[in-house]
């Protein structure tokens, strides 16, 4: 029955006596004392609710049960495959050699897994698997092309999960997820792969960077080396000196001291020359013992010749002879004065000759020296470039295998431990799991969903404590129900 807005009291204690007047049987106890009065429910009265409405529970509970179990049975299948990584304590510098701080480990760990699931790497990862058209990644996308890049880069990173070993492991897990296993082992795999790329160009690319500019250096100090051998070639052929440095100075400039010397005494020699030319018939011809003898003579003759004729007479022939003879004397002596004056004209002509000689011979000499020592000059300025370049490039030639070698090696700090394998069974769903708690939700709601219909829509009495705890009036007698009446207390 629905439960009376409100029971007097004096109509309950005169159902009471009415009650003990007609032998009814009191409850144990007699009548509920007055704390038992309040508000709440029971767990009588949860208990008798329940029993009232335990079909609907069941068909509730089946309801919900069947339904999850359809609703698991129709969620896709998700696979999830792992590859692991591990970061070392090594050197990270090939060039430098500069050792990894051990107290930055940790924070170096962390920033290697944020590396892992930047938009870097897995950009890199939609581009070398091609996941703009895969319908897996692509579906619900209603943007243009320009950014459905980015858009199945979004989606490949709410499947994607990176974390560190337990216990400041050095291990990394990459996790993938998706609908395929081979597309999860593919997707680990790839941000794998990208990240190990990415790492080594940024532990080795300066290295590399480094190492290809030096052999750029080496091949524009060869040519360098090339261009000035060629120019000094071009330059001795041009000029026809072999010898571009002044080795042989020496000897040209003794050659030019020696001739100088020549010509200075040339000069005096043809000084001594003029003055012997400019001397004629004065006192230089009068000392000539030659000359002297015949002038001694021609005195000697002329002395006779006077006193012949003072003794003889003019014409006697010894007069006549020694005339002849005088005659003769002075022919000597003119003769004489002429071969002098002709010895003194030859040699002042030949001192003269040997001083042009010598002369021009000093001016060709010192021109030649002049001339070479400007070749020289310049051919040892190509000659100090091409020998500089050529220091130059042999130091470089020296330092290559330290510039080079270690940029070609192959280096990273991060290790690929174990390939991500084909999932064999989906991680999710956890059918079973979530079959249970199917079944215990539907339990639940079995028993929720009537309480609280009864509660808010339906309420009636159905046991004692409906009326002593929700009406405040005490409970003398409790009826069973009579078998055949189909009723209730």
């Amino acid at each position: 029955m629905r439960v009376p807005e409100r029971v007097p009291v004096p109509l309950a204690h005169a159902a009471s006596s009415t009650a003990g007047a007609a032998g009814f049987t009191l409850p144990p106890g007699g009548a509920a004392p007055p704390d038992e009065t309040r508000g709440g429910l029971s767990l009588t009265q949860i208990l008798t609710i329940l029993r009232a409405y335990w079909k609907h529970s069941v068909v509730i509970a089946i309801a919900i049960a069947v339904i999850s179990a359809g609703v698991i049975k129709i969620m896709p299948k998700i696979y999830t495959a792992t590859a692991t990584m591990m970061v070392s304590y090594e050197v990270n510098d090939p060039l430098a050699g500069k050792e990894f701080p051990l107290q930055l480990l940790t924070s170096y760990i962390s920033t290697q897994m944020e590396l892992m699931q930047s938009s870097e790497v897995l950009l890199g990862v939609v581009d070398q698997l091609d996941l703009t058209h895969d319908k897996e990644f692509t579906g619900g996308y209603r943007g243009d092309g320009f950014l459905l890049r980015d858009w199945v880069k979004d989606q490949v990173a709410k499947g994607v999960a990176v974390t560190q070993g337990t216990l400041g492991s050095q291990l990394i897990y990459v996790r993938a997820s998706s609908r395929r296993p081979d597309q999860a082992a593919a997707i680990a795999n790839a941000v794998a792969n990208v990240y190990l790329d990415q790492h080594e160009q940024r532990t080795s690319g300066p290295a590399n960077e480094r190492a290809a500019r030096y052999r750029d250096r080496l091949a524009e100090l060869k040519t360098q080396v090339d261009t000035l051998q060629q120019k000094v070639a071009q330059f001795r052929d041009q000029t026809g000196v072999a010898q571009l440095t002044p080795a042989g100075a020496d000897a040209d400039q003794a050659l030019l001291n020696s001739l100088e010397q020549r010509y200075q005494d040339a000069q005096n020699t043809r000084r001594g020359a003029e003055v012997k030319h400019a001397a004629l018939g004065s006192e230089q011809v009068s000392n000539s013992l030659l000359i002297q003898g015949l002038k001694g003579k021609l005195s000697n003759e002329e002395s006779e010749l006077a006193q012949k004729r003072q003794t003889l007479g003019p014409a006697h022939p010894q007069v006549l002879a020694l005339q002849s003879e005088i005659e003769s004397t002075r022919a000597s002596i003119n003769q004489a004065v002429q071969s002098f004056a002709g010895s003194a004209d030859v040699d002042l002509k030949e001192a003269r000759a040997l001083e042009d000689k010598l002369r021009h011979a000093v001016e060709e000499q010192r021109a030649k020296m002049l001339t070479l020592r400007n070749v020289q000059d310049e051919g040892g300025n190509l000659r100090l470039e091409l020998e500089s370049a050529q220091a130059a490039y042999r130091r470089a030639l020296d330092n290559a295998d330290a510039m080079t070698v270690p940029a070609s090696d192959t280096y990273s700090n991060v290790h690929l431990v174990t390939r991500a394998q084909i999932p064999l069974k989906p991680e999710k769903p956890n059918k079973l799991k979530l079959l249970v708690l199917g079944i215990m939700a539907g339990i639940g709601l079995g028993l929720v969903i009537p309480l609280i219909y009864e509660l808010l829509l339906n309420r009636r009495i159905r046991c004692r404590d409906d009326i002593e705890r929700d009406l405040g009036v005490d409970v003398l007698v409790e009826l069973k129900a009579v078998s055949g009446l189909g009723g209730a207390a």
